[in-house]
């Protein structure tokens, strides 16, 4: 159950919820009941167990939220009586069943031209709109920087919402992220400079797709938002492995949620990212949670470094991460560096280490961590990430940490906790 939370702080806020649940019942498959909230009125919670699948009447964004993790540790226990199902419990249900057996629509024969001619007017419009963007990226620079710190957050948000009409919103997201810079503390010129340089990077790159290799062009692509039918993905090769599942990230935009499930084979140590995109208000991916291995077809989109992917055939259902392949600090840093070299947006790289110490270290802005042993140290990007967690996972011993490495540290998304015939997965 503690393998489906979308973090470590929705287990610790589940187990604080777990006396709070009343009126609950369950089946062969489902489990339902009211949680206790803020307000007069409980939550109606309901998970369907053929899924998993969840439903609750809370505000929370996340999946599976606070109420359902703690019914599902309820249920877990043994504390869930059998009992007929509540009028709610079968009002979502069978509203899931009924979108089931909708038939599919019928599939229509793809016209090579009329896509051709779609593709031609895409890229008319993404090149304009990098004109523009080029323009801006100029007046930056000329002008200086000073407005950026006036404006805030609001800084580069118009010419995002242009580049969503340019049909590139690949350089939109990337847009967003600028003001984060600006307001991230002592040397944010450095950082904003930096990244409007990219910016500047990834306009003249599509400018000369054409002379650019297959893979750069696919990179290029892929950073611009040009979209890759699914369907295309798992039509090329497959790379079948035993991988291990070392994070999961959701990030909320635009009324969707982003969820990152990043991977590492055990037997190729190949990394991989399956991205996936959820409507809010439904329940992202739950298939690969955090701390399992799967058998399992990856497909990669085109370019390189290869990294995302899509799942293709499944040999085995998933079962829990006790063991990964060692890696050193010296490897990760080198894995990040090459995948720069080869894509240089890479913000971020996933990466395992083991046999490093984690510690607090004297910083100007209250206390830092690192990863520290023999072969180096890796200073640690907290990131919403529970560092004191993974310290006392710790508790001053060598451990094998996965996370993403990035330009300012590793953020940790797991921990190897345990001894060597009890070794258990931890999420950070």
């Amino acid at each position: 159950m503690l393998a489906l939370a979308p973090d470590a702080g929705s287990v610790s806020a589940a187990a604080k919820l777990v006396g709070s649940v009343s009126a609950d019942g369950c089946d062969d498959g489902a489990v339902w009941g009211l949680c206790a909230g803020s307000g007069k009125t409980p939550y109606q919670t309901v998970v369907d167990l053929t899924g998993p699948a969840y439903k609750c009447s809370c505000p929370s964004r996340k999946f599976p939220c606070k109420h359902a993790l703690a019914l599902l540790l309820r249920w877990s226990a043994g504390d869930v009586p059998v009992a007929e199902r509540a009028d709610f419990t079968t009002t979502w249900l069978e509203g899931r069943a009924a979108k089931k057996e909708t038939p599919a629509p019928a599939e229509r024969t793809p016209d090579p031209a009329a896509a051709a001619k779609r593709s031609e007017r895409r890229a008319e419009r993404v090149g304009t709109g990098l004109g523009e963007l080029d323009v801006w990226l100029t007046d930056q620079v000329r002008t200086g920087l000073a407005g950026a710190a006036q404006a805030g957050y609001a800084y580069g948000a118009a010419t995002a919402a242009r580049m969503v009409d340019a049909q590139a919103p690949g350089v939109a997201s990337a847009l967003r992220r600028l003001p984060r810079a600006v307001v991230s503390g002592e040397g944010w010129t450095g950082r904003l400079l930096t990244d409007l340089a990219l910016l500047r990077l990834l306009v003249a790159a599509h400018a000369r797709l054409e002379d650019l290799t297959e893979d750069e062009a696919a990179v290029v692509r892929a950073h611009v938002g040009y979209p890759v039918r699914a369907e295309d993905v798992l039509a090329s090769e497959p790379l079948r492995d035993h991988w291990a599942v070392t994070g999961v990230r959701d990030v909320v935009a635009d009324n969707l949620t982003a969820r990152r499930v990043w991977l590492r084979g055990r037997r190729t140590g190949h990394a991989a990212l399956v991205l996936t995109f959820t409507p809010s208000g439904q329940s992202p991916d739950t298939s690969l949670p955090a701390g399992t291995v799967v058998d399992a077809d990856l497909h990669f989109h085109p370019g390189t470094p290869e990294l995302r992917a899509v799942v293709g055939t499944r040999y085995a259902a998933p079962v829990a991460l006790t063991d990964l392949a060692p890696g050193s600090a010296r490897d990760a840093v080198g894995e990040f560096q090459r995948a720069v070299s080869l894509d240089p947006w890479t913000r971020h790289w996933p990466v395992v280490v083991s046999g490093l110490v984690p510690v607090a270290v004297p910083a100007a802005a209250g206390p830092g961590f690192a990863l520290t042993g023999p072969d180096g140290t890796l200073p640690v990007d907290v990131g919403g990430a529970d560092v004191w967690r993974l310290l006392a996972v710790s508790g001053g011993h060598p451990v094998t940490v996965a996370g993403e490495l990035g330009d300012r540290g590793l953020r940790p998304t797991g921990v190897l906790g345990g001894g060597p015939g009890d070794r258990r997965w931890v999420t950070l």
